[in-house]
């Protein structure tokens, strides 16, 4: 007669935890991240701006449009300016990137046409919708400050977005085109800051 082995214990399933998952950042290295990341797009934005206003600032419709809108981009600006120093968070490494790259796809844009450059300012200002969007969730009730501010630039930015689609964004030819592309383009220029 053989012996039985004893058998070993079943390993129990893994319970789900609570809490973040690894490689989520939480506490002073998500504001760190969020600065910087929110300081590198509204510099951006704010060059964006000056390049369309370069090309479409004399035009009596768009011109005054596109100033309304810069001047809120600037009033983003400096409230990050001044959270890098307060926070002490790392600006973007890649600001001089930020600096040309926004200059030229406002100056690109608008040189395609009012309606391109209209078109620009949607697919931008979608793509800050979903991330400041994700950004307000990230923070929860932890910073209600910084999230109340995430939220009124947010409004702001979909305001910008209405009114380029109220002029006419949409019947760029090539829309999905050139929208698509500067999408990408904008999604990866916030995946660059919030690493570098």
């Amino acid at each position: 007669m053989t012996a039985k082995r004893p058998t070993k214990p079943r390993a129990k399933p893994a319970q789900a935890t609570e809490g973040p998952l690894p490689g989520t950042l939480t506490g002073p290295a998500l504001i760190d991240r969020i600065v910087r990341v929110d300081h590198a797009g509204e510099y951006g934005a704010k060059r964006i701006y000056e390049g369309q206003l370069a090309v479409l600032g004399d035009d009596p419709e768009l011109g005054p449009l596109l100033r309304h809108m810069a001047e809120q981009e600037a009033e983003h600006l400096k409230a990050f300016e001044t959270m890098i120093v307060e926070r002490r968070a790392r600006p973007s490494v890649l600001h001089p990137l930020w600096h040309a790259a926004g200059y030229a796809l406002g100056a690109g844009t608008a040189l395609l046409g009012p309606r391109a450059a209209m078109a620009c300012t949607v697919a931008v200002e979608e793509v800050i919708d979903e991330h400041y969007a994700r950004q307000a969730a990230e923070l929860g009730d932890d910073e209600p400050e910084l999230k109340a501010r995430i939220e009124k630039f947010r409004a702001e930015e979909l305001e910008h977005r209405d009114i380029g689609l109220d002029h006419g964004a949409e019947q760029t030819p090539g829309y999905r085109l050139l929208s698509g592309a500067i999408k990408t383009g904008s999604r990866l220029a916030i995946w660059l800051a919030e690493r570098l």
